[in-house]
C-alpha cells in the first residue's frame, strides 16, 4: 500500500532550491556527500518534522511541528538531508546534514511502503531520549502540520536507537510510550519523598 507522502509547504521547499544553488551553503555544509555529488542533488520526500517534548503515563502530552526535512537523492539514493524550520516570518533553510539517520530513514520508509494499511509519514523526534522514530500516523487526510499520535499509529525506531530499543521494528504508540514512559521518568532518590 503506498505511503501518503504530505506535501511540503511550497515555501519551505524553494528555501531548499535556493540553498542548494548556492555555493556558499553546500561547500559549508558539513556534508562531504553532497560537496562531492556526481549530478544535480534534488530534494524528495519531505517529511514533517514533529517534537515529542513530553511523554507521560497517559500518552503523549506536547508534540510541536518544528520543520520539514527533504531527503537529498543524488544518483538513485538519498545521500543527505536538508532541514527547514518556520520562524515568525515564514519557512528559512536550516542546514544540511547527513549520518545514519539518512539511510535508516530510507529503509524505514521501504518497510512501511510494504504494509497492508496506508500511512502518512511522518518523522517524531524525542530529544529526551536521543531518539527519532519514523510516525505512521493512520488518518491519511489529516493536516501533516497538526495532531499527535493517534493509539493506533505507529512509531518505527530510526537507528542509532537508544539501548534496548530495537531500530526498524513498527510499535504500536499504545504499546511503545508506556516503554518509553518509563525511561524519561526520574527515579526517586532513596529517602526522598515520592
Amino acid at each position: 500500500m503506498p505511503l501518503h507522502v504530505p506535501p511540503a509547504p511550497a515555501p519551505a521547499l524553494r528555501t531548499v532550491l535556493t540553498a542548494l544553488g548556492s555555493p556558499t551553503a553546500v561547500r559549508e555544509a558539513r556534508t562531504p556527500s553532497l560537496r562531492t555529488a556526481q549530478g544535480p542533488a534534488t530534494p524528495e520526500l519531505p517529511l514533517p518534522l514533529h517534537v515529542l517534548d513530553r511523554i507521560t503515563a497517559e500518552g503523549v502530552s506536547a508534540t510541536r511541528l518544528t520543520g520539514w526535512r527533504f531527503l537529498m537523492h543524488c544518483g538513485g539514493s538519498a545521500v543527505a538531508a536538508a532541514e527547514t524550520r518556520l520562524t515568525p516570518d515564514g519557512w528559512v533553510f536550516s542546514h544540511f546534514f547527513e549520518g545514519p539517520y539518512i539511510a535508516s530513514t530510507e529503509r524505514a520508509l521501504r518497510q512501511a511502503e510494504t504494509m497492508q494499511q496506508p500511512y502518512q509519514p511522518r518523522l517524531l523526534s524525542m530529544p529526551g531520549l536521543y531518539m527519532l522514530t519514523l510516525w505512521l500516523h493512520g488518518d491519511c487526510t489529516a493536516d501533516a502540520a497538526t495532531g499527535h499520535p493517534a493509539a493506533t499509529d505507529l512509531l518505527v525506531p530510526l537507528a542509532p536507537a537508544p539501548p534496548g530499543i530495537a531500530a526498524h521494528r513498527p510499535h504500536r504508540v499504545a504499546e511503545l510510550l508506556p516503554i518509553l514512559t518509563t525511561r524519561v521518568t526520574p527515579v526517586p532518590l532513596l529517602g526522598s519523598p515520592a
